[in-house]
């Protein structure tokens, strides 16, 4: 243990896988934040954490099942001469699950829930539930590819598992603020939606064998969000003069 802490190659790639972590656990952050919205204020930070800290444990989970994981990249079976494996299937089916909840919770935004009228404890309790399974459903399909992606940047099992409970400790300072940010401003949640439905083709599409790097879909979705910042700015510049003049043409009751 003193060997490695002492070797400053292990400092840097600690560092990297960090924040290669980090990067990667953006779409998730964003993800549980569009997720809890849906429930009351005060159980929603509980949910963050129930959410990270399942995806920390899964990330470890899977680490320690390295030789599993790298079976994972095995053809399983092939369709018209094109292979599939265990990863091709998971990264499939966490990408139409992304495409799904993306597309209806874009639905929803635009066209409101559906009216239902069970008691109050019930569907709370169901929702939480439900939250909760989701959210672990697409911690598998990021903790895999992110998995996949640390074995072949660092070899000392050590160090991946420091990198994961630190990028997690980082993701959980920002996932409050992330996760009110989007609730307050509509566009910016429909935004994260089409990020995050961009993100389930690109998934479908490393199924099939497609690689796309991510960082083409960070880019634009980093230009997208810094044209919806400027976008909240300006609407807040025009606002504020016409509730002031509203004021003072209103008369005093």
């Amino acid at each position: 243990m003193l060997e490695l802490l002492s070797d400053p190659a292990i400092w840097i790639a600690f560092f990297t896988l960090t924040a290669m972590e980090l990067v990667l656990g953006i779409d998730n952050v964003i993800f549980i934040s569009i997720l809890v919205d849906k429930l009351p204020p005060e159980k929603r930070n509980l949910a963050r954490k129930i959410g990270l800290f399942g995806a920390m444990f899964m990330r470890i989970g899977l680490l320690l099942v390295l030789a599993w994981i790298v079976g994972l990249t095995q053809p399983l079976f092939e369709i018209m001469g094109k292979g599939f494996s265990g990863r091709d299937l998971v990264l499939l089916g966490g990408g139409l699950f992304l495409i799904w909840k993306s597309t209806s919770e874009i639905h929803e935004a635009l066209e409101g829930p559906k009216e239902h009228h069970p008691s109050a404890g019930s569907v709370a309790k169901a929702a939480f539930t439900s939250i909760i399974l989701q959210i672990m459903v697409i911690d598998l399909v990021f903790s895999l590819d992110s998995i996949i992606t640390a074995v072949g940047m660092v070899d000392e099992i050590e160090v991946m598992i420091a990198a994961v409970i630190t990028s997690v400790g980082l993701m959980m300072l920002f996932a409050a603020p992330i996760g009110n940010f989007v609730s307050r401003h509509p566009t910016v949640k429909v935004l994260a939606l089409s990020f995050l439905a961009t993100i389930g083709l690109m998934l479908v599409a490393e199924g099939f064998g497609h690689h796309i790097p991510k960082g083409y879909i960070y880019a634009a979705m980093a230009f997208s969000l810094i044209v919806e910042m400027l976008n909240l700015r300006m609407r807040k510049n025009t606002e504020a003069p016409v509730q002031l003049h509203r004021q003072i043409l209103e008369p005093e009751h």
